[in-house]
């Protein structure tokens, strides 16, 4: 109970932190590669296999609409908080950002191995829905709408960038995957922390909700092909060898 106390503490402490400290521009905000690709971009290509967007005259974008006029009340107080921080696909907010839910705290320094690991899977999982984008061209809601945003800071640099898949989704979903199979006692939350990464997208005025559950999907195609490389079991392997030194320290 201590422990997770503490580990609550501290991701809220950290999300603070990176609210605080983060720079207010559009640059802050895009998602980043920072590490190598497991697969090396060679994921399987969304075009061939994923539905196109919705036709604004199908059920499926009346659901869009209404999710977008629901992630509009959620924007206020600790929901809105954390869309906010979110929106900071970095690996190192990542992994606070899954800290608690992974029940472990997580960081370049402490847990380098893991570190690496969320790294890699979070550029496959970027790049698995970028051939989709391009090809469909969606325009984000906020756009289409002349709308607001939760992160009015963030808007020029989208203005023109596609909105389906959500890169911040599957990146969310990728991770909660990957960490899932590493700590498979603490799966429920961790999943549902990658869950709401997606959830965060809609919140915040930069996607459909058909955006985030695509994304999910081409997540999923992500982390099954790095599942076949060397490199990934290699860095599982790592992983897992850290997790279990984190654990005896603190038995």
């Amino acid at each position: 109970m201590k422990t997770k106390t503490l580990i609550h503490g501290l991701w809220n402490l950290s999300l603070a932190c990176f609210l605080i400290a983060m720079p207010r521009t559009a640059e802050a905000q895009t998602v980043k590669e920072e590490y190598p690709s497991f697969t090396h971009n060679n994921e399987p290509d969304g075009t061939l296999y994923l539905p196109a967007p919705p036709d604004t005259l199908s059920q499926n974008y009346v659901n869009d609409m209404v999710q977008y006029v629901w992630g509009k009340t959620q924007r206020w107080g600790a929901r809105g908080r954390q869309a906010v921080f979110d929106s900071y696909m970095t690996t190192d907010s990542v992994v606070v950002g899954f800290s608690e839910a992974f029940g472990y705290s997580m960081s370049k320094t402490a847990t380098p191995a893991i570190y690496d690991l969320v790294a890699k899977t979070i550029s496959d999982a970027v790049y698995a829905t970028k051939k989709i984008k391009k090809h469909y061209q969606r325009r984000r809601p906020f756009v289409q709408f002349g709308d607001t945003t939760l992160i009015p800071w963030d808007e020029a640099s989208h203005l023109k960038s596609p909105s389906y898949p959500s890169s911040h989704a599957a990146a969310g979903w990728a991770v909660a995957l990957v960490l899932s199979e590493l700590n498979p006692d603490r799966a429920e939350p961790i999943l549902k922390r990658g869950y709401e990464y997606g959830q965060s997208r809609v919140i915040a005025g930069y996607h459909y909700q058909s955006d985030v559950d695509v994304a999910r999907l081409a997540a999923s195609a992500a982390v099954a092909r790095i599942h076949t490389t060397a490199a990934f079991t290699e860095a599982m392997k790592k992983a897992r060898k850290e997790l279990n030194m984190e654990r005896k320290a603190k038995q």
